[in-house]
């Protein structure tokens, strides 16, 4: 499979899937709304997400929307041979703004797709430009300031009390008072996760917790934790504890509030 450049509104319902290969959505109408394995973010023009492969994403284009999307498997030209270090920027899911070039360059592109037609070769070319541009501007952290450390308590507080609602990069890295940047990299280093995969892993605990403790309904749990749906979190479950939410469950009746139950 080669890579795949569409131009296509989203569907203003919620819909959910997950691929076998990498996609990365750039807003060039209106907005969109993605949750990419719980971390949330809002697409408008000159922005857009990176979404791994395998990584359930749930996306809602809101009135009159329109997105280039980019289908990248992971053997495409694209991100092997001399670019195969391009990968690495599906690493992790995220969401990113294009600066000027970036967004001159977009626009030459969409012309250059004209020109080019059905020639594969021609928009691997176009493709490995843009994601090597993009990793130019999102794969490098700059130095973390000396001797800085996280405050792990205050963003475990910081989440717990927004678990139910979509939570961003930037969000935590607001609440630690650093750049974004610094924040990914301060982050890896001292927790050896993603932010979003220490965020996902909160949600899970909680849930997991809420499922054995209460009796509150699956739809429920999904809200109070922060999945987007139901079957967003039976599907996390089963890749998580190997088993459906309806097994977590323990017999007896609920032993306190679903606020307490969190804490």
């Amino acid at each position: 499979m080669s890579s795949a450049i569409r131009q296509i509104p989203l569907d203003t319902a919620t819909r959910h899937h997950a691929h076998d290969f990498h996609q990365i959505v750039i807003g060039l109408d209106g907005r969109a709304e993605f949750e990419i394995e719980g971390l949330g973010g809002v697409i408008s023009a000159f922005s857009g997400c990176i979404v791994p492969a395998n990584h359930v994403h749930y996306y809602a284009g809101t009135g009159d929307n329109r997105q280039l999307i980019l289908d990248l498997p992971g053997e495409a030209a694209c991100l092997t041979g001399f670019h195969h270090e391009l990968s690495r920027l599906f690493d992790a899911p995220r969401f990113f703004a294009l600066d000027d070039p970036l967004k001159r360059y977009l626009e030459f592109l969409q012309l250059e797709l004209d020109v080019a037609g059905d020639s594969e070769s021609q928009q691997e070319r176009l493709v490995a430009t843009l994601l090597g541009c993009l990793n130019t501007r999102l794969g490098v952290a700059p130095p973390a300031p000396r001797g800085r450390r996280l405050d792990l308590a205050r963003l475990d507080r910081f989440i717990e009390r927004h678990l139910a609602n979509r939570l961003s990069v930037a969000d935590l890295a607001a609440e630690a008072c650093l750049s974004e940047a610094h924040f990914r990299h301060c982050f890896g280093v001292q927790v050896g996760l993603s932010p979003w995969q220490y965020v996902r892993r909160k949600r899970l605990e909680a849930a997991r917790r809420l499922l054995a403790e209460s009796r509150l309904p699956l739809y429920e749990v999904a809200a109070l934790t922060g999945f987007a749906s139901q079957s967003a979190l039976s599907s996390a479950c089963r890749q998580a504890f190997g088993q459906p939410p309806s097994r977590l469950r323990r017999p007896g009746r609920l032993t306190g509030s679903p606020a307490s139950l969190l804490s």
